[in-house]
């Protein structure tokens, strides 16, 4: 037999992104099951609302924590927990498809721990300009600011390879732009809140975290640097 003949046509998603999506099903198996009323009874039917009281990051928390001088513990939390909990089924398939498709693409090119460092590292900045933004009232939740991250990551990855090419390093941002576009326009269109704020902020995470934590890390940089 020839080699490779016999082997999978594809490639596994690397462990690191099963790592963080794990939570985010399992949540959401918990409060589908309950709204479903295959588990919990009567009580089951609010336990996804139960589940936003208890992880979603509410914008003044941070300015409450500020003006106190005290950082709680909980209200810290949220702005790591606000990533694991979404509003609906289908908002949590969306954001774990995007996790799955641009962590499998990252995880080919970065170490394992540099895929959880920027999908955290993106929710927290997330977090944190949501809760800067002035007039901001809606808690914040969902994934897609760490997909943004991880999509901040693919675009490094792309503007790396146009930049070894000597082609128009602009290219790589023709995703993000397209995205942000489709997500302002929508807004426009039907409404919504400022939550594109907390992607935006993710995106530019995940792609200047890359420069850290990708391939070569920070002393390929200064290699680069002293080459100039």
């Amino acid at each position: 037999m020839r080699e490779g003949y016999d082997a999978s046509p594809l490639n596994p998603v690397p462990g690191v992104v099963w790592l963080i999506l794990l939570p985010i099903v399992a949540m959401e198996i918990v409060v589908s099951a309950g709204m479903l009323g295959l588990a919990g009874g009567a009580g089951g039917i609010g336990w996804r609302q139960e589940a936003l009281q208890r992880f979603a990051l509410a914008p003044q928390m941070l300015g409450e924590m500020r003006e106190n001088g005290q950082w709680s513990a909980d209200y810290l939390m949220r702005f790591v927990s606000y990533a694991f909990v979404h509003g609906s089924f289908m908002q949590a398939l969306l954001a774990s498809v995007f996790i799955l498709a641009m962590g499998k693409f990252v995880g080919e090119v970065f170490r394992p721990l540099g895929v959880l460092a920027v999908f955290l590292a993106a929710v927290i900045a997330g977090g944190v300009a949501y809760s800067l933004m002035p007039g901001t009232k809606f808690a914040l939740f969902s994934a897609f600011s760490g997909a943004y991250g991880l999509i901040g990551a693919f675009t490094f990855i792309i503007w790396a390879r146009l930049g070894a090419e000597n082609a128009n390093r602009a290219r790589a941002f023709t995703l993000i732009g397209f995205l942000l576009g489709a997500q302002l326009l929508f807004g426009v269109l039907f409404g919504g809140t400022a939550d594109w704020v907390a992607d935006l902020a993710g995106f530019g995470a995940g792609f200047g975290l890359s420069f850290v934590v990708g391939p070569g890390g920070p002393s390929h940089i200064l290699k680069r640097i002293r080459q100039r």
